[in-house]
């Protein structure tokens, strides 16, 4: 039996096994892609703090992959893809199936379980660009060979794959965050998660014939903080906080102002139905062609918004907050103009917690220090 449930992203209702429940406010994330670097400082974070035991080896519940090379597992995006077929948008409408209204006869789900030695290389495909270079290329203003990189956690999905394709109902998703887990006393290990979950994000723990996914840091979020991967992220390009629905979207609110106002921020695949809460600025070097397949038809939006956000002081100074606190920004406000200004974040009690600069002060220091008599800069 399916229930009809209604996907923003989608901007279609769409059949799914339980009926739609949102939470009160959805834990969700933004990635500037034009920012990351792929130094993989989230990756260690994470694995340091959630998966250094014994089985968990090959899991990274985040991972920074080099597209369009790069996967962990092996193909996990272009397999799925494949097996989808079409994917269509008429306008911001998906004409396509999702992997739920595409399954096969017999499954509930359209996925397939990775071989092992697909989790065996979480670095392939890292910095290969697209296709090869000519002999004597030269740049010539534009990005004819191109590569990006895709930071990746569990979406923590509306309405997720893994949770309705496990039979022993083990995956539930909080009401009060939207945080999905998986109950260890419960679940069995028998993989219809990693099966169904198309961004295979849920990984099997042969030690423990349990299933293990990220679990938002939960701990951390409870009490008011960032997750890991974005408080450690050197490049600050990393948001964590809290989402409203579309129709309740409060421009006040740094998440929801990314995402449903300024629209700059946008799901990766959300032809595969899950309406996913992972949310990225896409690469604005890299040919529409292949960031429309991969976020959507916003993608152009997006792009000039983002190259345009010297004209948005609101967007320009959200955007000084990524990393600028390891603390839930609940709602922002800008104060002044772009030069001179300041945006402020507050928690949710409407306390300040941070304040940053709308534009970066330039400071040029004396080549000689005279408090301090000496040379600021290499006399040799």
């Amino acid at each position: 039996m399916t229930h009809e449930v209604f996907n923003w992203q989608l901007k279609r209702p769409m059949d799914y096994k339980y009926p739609e429940a949102r939470p009160r406010r959805q834990a969700a994330w933004i990635f500037d892609t034009n920012k990351c670097i792929a130094c993989q400082t989230c990756t260690i974070a994470c694995k340091n703090a959630w998966t250094s035991g014994k089985g968990q080896e090959y899991m990274f519940w985040n991972n920074v992959e080099t597209k369009p090379w790069g996967f962990y597992p092996l193909g996990w995006d272009v397999r799925t893809l494949e097996k989808l077929g079409a994917q269509a948008w008429q306008g911001e409408r998906y004409t396509g199936k999702t992997i739920f209204e595409s399954a096969p006869f017999g499954e509930e789900i359209l996925g397939f379980l990775p071989d092992k030695e697909d989790w065996a290389h979480p670095n392939i495909g890292e910095d290969e660009i697209n296709a090869p270079l000519d002999e004597k290329a030269h740049y010539d203003a534009q990005h004819s060979r191109w590569m990006h990189y895709l930071p990746r956690i569990c979406n923590h999905c509306t309405y997720p794959a893994c949770l309705a394709a496990c039979p022993r109902k083990a995956i539930y998703k909080r009401p009060e965050d939207g945080i999905v887990l998986i109950d260890q006393d419960r679940c069995r290990g028998y993989q219809e998660c990693v099966r169904a979950c198309p961004y295979k994000k849920t990984m099997y723990r042969a030690l423990t014939a349990k299933s293990e996914k990220c679990i938002s840091c939960y701990p951390a979020v409870e009490t008011g903080c960032q997750t890991q991967c974005v408080v450690n992220c050197i490049g600050r390009i990393r948001l964590f906080g809290l989402k409203h629905a579309p129709d309740q979207a409060q421009a006040e609110n740094p998440l929801d102002y990314l995402v449903h106002v300024a629209k700059v921020a946008l799901p990766l695949y959300p032809q595969f139905g899950t309406e996913p809460n992972v949310y990225y600025i896409p690469p604005i070097h890299v040919p529409t062609a292949f960031t429309r397949q991969m976020f959507g038809p916003g993608v152009q939006h997006a792009v000039a918004a983002y190259r345009r956000a010297l004209d948005d002081k609101r967007l320009v100074g959200l955007l000084m907050l990524f990393g600028a606190t390891d603390r839930i920004i609940t709602t922002f406000k800008v104060e002044g103009e772009i030069n001179g200004g300041y945006c402020v974040g507050f928690d949710e009690h409407g306390a300040e917690i941070v304040r940053v600069p709308i534009t970066e002060p330039t400071i040029i220091r004396e080549r000689f220090d005279q408090a301090r008599q000496v040379y600021r800069h290499s006399v040799t």
